[in-house]
């Protein structure tokens, strides 16, 4: 997934010939904080809703080239992953797209952020989740999704979460399946620890009490 895939239609870019008071009107409309500010389709830079206060309270009759921007985009190419990264360090609620002429090609919603983001983790599909930790050393995708798979499932999605100052990982896996009581028995086999799952079928009390049991017999 790259950001040209991820533009949102929702959102009008600031013009030179817009009004500072439409364009907060715009900004309340949209509930954000941001808009990208255009030139004869060239991207300029993105103005945020404070500076556009705070030049209308020093100056009715301001102009939009009166207010300060910021130059913050990412190019149509760049991946997913970047387009998060820069939504996180600099707390956006829109970026702003460019071509490698920084011809402006629209931009991207934190909505849509998340709705991709559901999409990646696949995260409207049903299915069990585990969450692993292992040593750094340990870290083997391969080997857990040889686990997986000799069981008959499939991971649809995972991710790896690091911890400052340790040598462990917390690696999140989501399957096809809810199904997953012989998966995690086979991780305990293999000596990793299962710090969790969610949206695990829960099968009858008896059912239960026997993986239960295994549980505690595999851990002796």
């Amino acid at each position: 997934m790259i950001a040209q895939d991820m533009i949102s239609d929702t959102i009008y870019a600031a013009k030179a010939s817009d009004s500072l008071q439409s364009l907060l009107d715009r900004m309340n409309e949209y509930n954000v904080k941001q808009l990208p500010f255009i030139r004869y389709n060239q991207f300029v830079g993105l103005v945020h809703e404070e500076d556009i206060k705070s030049a209308l309270s020093e100056n009715e009759d301001s102009k939009l080239k009166d207010v300060s921007h910021e130059l913050i985009f990412i190019f149509n190419t760049q991946h997913f992953y970047d387009v998060v990264r820069l939504f996180f360090i600099h707390q956006l609620d829109v970026l702003a797209v460019v071509d490698e002429k920084h011809h402006y090609c629209g931009c991207i919603t934190l909505h849509d952020v998340i709705q991709t983001l559901a999409q990646i983790t696949t995260s409207d599909e049903p299915g069990a989740i585990i969450v692993l930790e292992v040593n750094n050393r340990d870290n083997s995708l391969a080997h857990i999704a040889q686990i997986v798979e000799s069981d008959n499932a499939q991971i649809l999605s995972s991710y790896v979460r690091r911890f400052p100052d340790s040598t462990r990982v917390e690696i999140t896996i989501k399957l096809n399946r809810t199904d997953v009581a012989s998966i995690v028995a086979a991780f305990l086999r293999y000596e990793y620890h299962v710090k969790a799952t969610f949206n695990e079928l829960r099968a009858d009390d008896s059912s239960r009490d026997r993986y239960e049991q295994l549980m505690n017999y595999l851990n002796m």
